[in-house]
C-alpha cells in the first residue's frame, strides 16, 4: 500500500457508534431556533432521516425531546438533567456569584466557560439590563482559537495540546479580523503571562469584543475561563487596561474556591 493511501486511512475518522450518534441529536436538539425540523436534524448530524426520527421518537417517549409538526424541540426531562447538572457542578456554583460581582462593575456581559475538545462551552452568563442581548448561551459552544474565553483557556493548556488545537487543520476564518496564524494566535495567548488577561476584538463575531481570563484549578490545571463581552459601541478598546484587571481578579477569586474545598462558594458578599 502505498503513503497516499496510509495518509488517507489515517484521516478519515472512526466510524461513529450509536451513543455517539445519539449524543449529537441531543446536541443538536439544544441549538438556538428551535423546535428544529427533522430534515435540519439529520442534515446537522448527519444521518438518514429514517435514522433521525427513530432516535427522537425515542427521546419523545423517553421526555427528552417533544415533538410537534415534525419538528423537534428539548423535553422536560433533558431541561431538568441540564438544570440539575448545573444546580450540582461546583465550579458553576463558583462561578456565578462572582460573575454577577463582575456584571455590577463593568456592566457588561459576563460569562464562565469550559472547555471541550477544541471548543469552548458557555456555562454560565449574567447580563446587564439593557436593550440589546448578545447571542451567546449556556450550552452554546465556541472555537478556542479565536474567542476570548477560548483564548484564556489555552493559554494554560500544555504546549502539545495548544498545538494539537492550532496545528490540527486550517483555521476559519470567521470575520476580517479573524487571526488564522498559529504562531500570531501564540503570541496573543503570551500576554496572559504578562497582563492577566488576553482580548478578542471581533475576531469570531463582527461587533463584539471580549476581555477574559483563565481560571485554574488546585491542582494548576485550566478549569475554565471568565470573561466581559459587548457590543463594540458599548466596550471599547480604551476600556481593555481597564477591564482586564477586573476580569483576572474574577478568575483569581473563582481560582481560589476551587482551590480551597472547606470554603463556602456563596456568600453574600459576592452578591452584594
Amino acid at each position: 500500500m502505498n503513503k497516499a493511501v496510509n495518509d488517507s486511512a489515517r484521516a478519515r475518522p472512526e466510524p461513529r457508534g450509536a451513543v455517539e450518534k445519539a449524543l449529537e441529536v441531543l446536541a443538536t436538539l439544544a441549538r438556538p431556533g428551535g423546535p428544529h425540523r427533522l430534515a435540519d436534524v439529520a442534515k446537522a448530524c448527519d444521518l438518514p432521516k429514517p435514522t433521525a426520527h427513530r432516535m427522537l421518537q425515542t427521546f419523545a417517549d423517553a421526555g427528552f425531546a417533544v415533538g410537534t409538526g415534525g419538528a423537534y424541540d428539548v423535553g422536560p426531562r433533558l431541561l431538568g438533567l441540564s438544570a440539575a447538572a448545573l444546580a450540582g457542578s461546583r465550579v458553576a456554583r463558583a462561578a456565578r456569584p462572582v460573575l454577577v460581582d463582575l456584571r455590577k462593575r463593568t456592566g457588561l456581559t459576563a460569562h464562565f466557560a469550559v472547555r471541550h475538545a477544541d471548543q469552548a462551552v458557555y456555562v454560565e452568563k449574567v447580563e446587564p439590563e439593557q436593550a440589546y442581548r448578545l447571542n451567546t448561551r449556556p450550552g452554546g459552544e465556541v472555537p478556542l482559537y479565536c474567542t476570548g474565553v477560548g483564548r484564556a483557556i489555552l493559554s494554560r493548556l500544555p504546549a502539545a495540546e495548544v498545538t494539537a488545537v492550532l496545528d490540527a487543520a486550517p483555521l476559519k476564518a470567521w470575520t476580517a479580523k479573524t487571526q488564522t496564524d498559529p504562531a500570531a494566535i501564540r503570541a496573543d495567548l503570551a500576554t496572559v503571562d504578562s497582563l492577566g488577561y488576553v482580548v478578542d476584538d471581533e475576531q469570531h463575531e463582527a461587533h463584539v469584543r471580549c476581555v477574559a481570563a483563565p481560571v485554574v484549578s488546585g491542582d494548576g490545571a485550566v478549569a475554565g475561563a471568565v470573561s466581559v463581552a459587548g457590543l463594540t459601541f458599548t466596550l471599547q478598546p480604551d476600556a481593555f487596561a481597564k477591564l482586564g484587571p477586573l476580569v483576572a481578579e474574577a478568575a483569581n477569586r473563582i481560582s481560589a474556591k476551587l482551590d480551597n474545598a472547606s470554603t463556602p462558594l456563596h456568600s453574600v458578599s459576592d452578591e452584594d
